[in-house]
């Protein structure tokens, strides 16, 4: 695979069957998300939220006319770091046949270079514990585990 003709861009409500089915395409996945055609509302309605807040991307990586990678980046102004804003990354996920081959690492660092351009102090993610090997590809990229997040499930 030649990473020089992948591109990124915004998705389309087209793309959300192809993004829901690699966020569901794993054992974590596949507890959480509810593939099936047609797609629950619920997707579509979160897609609607994100293409319309200017805080919200959701990007696409294709490979010719196949997307092979996505991930989300929220942008939030903050009252610390003397009022900058952070860029949090969300969603990562590639298709099987071209893990390993470079593109998560293009998805993060083109968001990175998104948070930059937006005047972002900080790039933000959270990885699953059951992800050892999420945590080490993101260490790889210069991400250091700073801080014990917690989440509460409602």
């Amino acid at each position: 695979m030649d990473l020089n003709q992948v591109i990124f861009r915004e998705a389309k409500i087209q793309d959300l069957d192809r993004i829901v089915y690699m966020l569901s395409d794993d054992v974590l996945g596949s507890k959480r998300e509810d593939y099936k055609q047609p797609l629950p509302d619920s997707y579509i309605n979160a897609f609607k939220s994100i293409n319309s807040d200017p805080n919200n991307e959701l990007i696409v990586a294709c490979y010719g006319r196949e997307i092979i990678g996505v991930q989300q980046i929220t942008f939030t102004p903050f009252i610390t770091y003397q009022g900058g804003s952070r860029a949090t990354i969300e969603g990562v996920r590639t298709v099987p046949s071209v893990r390993g081959k470079g593109v998560g690492s293009e998805l993060i660092k083109w968001a990175i270079q998104r948070a930059k351009k937006r005047g972002c102090h900080i790039v933000q993610l959270t990885t699953d514990k059951n992800r050892p090997e999420a945590l080490h590809f993101y260490e790889k990229l210069g991400f250091k585990p700073s801080h014990e997040g917690l989440k509460l499930h409602l």
